[in-house]
């Protein structure tokens, strides 16, 4: 129950002053045209590495685009894991997945990708569509229980991005919006949690 608190209190902060800074949509926006689509960018705050013990996706199941089985253990793998909650009708979601797609294929082994398809269960093969077009081989999940439906719940703007460290506890600040510079933001969002657990910074590749 603490967990859950504190999971609501820490992605709602999070999330409100995205709004406030960035001017994100909601998550029920309607999609927008090809014109806004590529136009519509969006800033994210200062990442500032929390040090909260308190895990937000501790306790999971979620099922992958591809039928597999996904759960807080895949963290344990990876220093860092780098979550992008988007949605098919999300006009700067689509905008940014071709450079999403080419971070993740880019990130050395102790930091990993993953995104979130919210509206994805059912639509499969549109999610695919979406996703081989822009180049995107990583992992997707659709849906899932326990921690990964609550934290799913408290999204309220997409594209959103957050960073968890091996046992599921967030990293920094929700990167919220669609960035003109995916690659540096991305970047430095990894290289303030690494350098925050005393680990060495990823370079330029």
């Amino acid at each position: 129950m603490k967990n859950k608190k504190a999971m609501t209190t820490i992605l709602s902060t999070f999330l409100l002053c995205g709004l406030m800074l960035n001017g994100c949509g909601d998550k029920q926006t309607a999609p927008q045209s090809p014109q806004e689509q590529s136009s519509t960018t969006q800033t994210t705050a200062d990442v500032q590495t929390t040090s909260s013990a308190d895990g937000i996706l501790q306790s999971f199941t979620a099922n992958t685009l591809d039928g597999e089985t996904y759960t807080q253990d895949n963290f344990a793998g990876a220093d860092v894991t780098i979550i992008n909650f988007w949605a098919t009708f999300c006009g700067p979601c689509l905008a940014e997945m071709p450079d999403i797609a080419a971070f993740e294929k880019n990130l050395p082994d102790n930091v990993q990708m993953i995104t979130v398809c919210l509206d994805g269960t059912g639509n499969t093969d549109g999610v695919k569509r979406i996703l081989d077009e822009a180049g995107y081989e990583g992992t997707t999940l659709l849906n899932g229980d326990g921690d990964f439906e609550s934290v799913c719940g408290e999204i309220l703007y997409i594209p959103t991005t957050i960073l968890v460290d091996q046992n599921g506890a967030m990293l920094g600040d929700a990167i919220i919006g669609g960035q003109q510079d995916l690659e540096d933001t991305y970047k430095a969002a990894v290289n303030n949690a690494l350098l925050s657990m005393g680990k060495a910074e990823i370079g330029d590749e």
